[in-house]
């Protein structure tokens, strides 16, 4: 069974073990559940600071580049 909690600004994952479950499958689960709480990206965005006009720069940025792509 997989859960997820926040825990503060810490997100904690327990993915438990199955009843004759590999450890590929246990390992695939748990990359699954990482994906989809959207952890990895969110380390991504918090690698080092932003300042509110900065973030808001990026936002603009990538809304643009996205209406771009959509244009094609």
């Amino acid at each position: 069974m997989c859960v997820s909690r926040r825990c503060g600004n810490v997100m904690s994952l327990e993915v438990h073990i199955r009843e004759g479950e590999t450890q590929d499958a246990l390992l695939r689960r748990f990359q699954k559940v990482v994906q989809m709480g959207g952890i990895l990206r969110e380390a991504k965005a918090h690698r080092y600071f932003l300042s509110k006009g900065e973030a808001v720069r990026l936002k603009a940025k990538m809304s643009a580049r996205r209406r771009r792509r959509l244009r094609r």
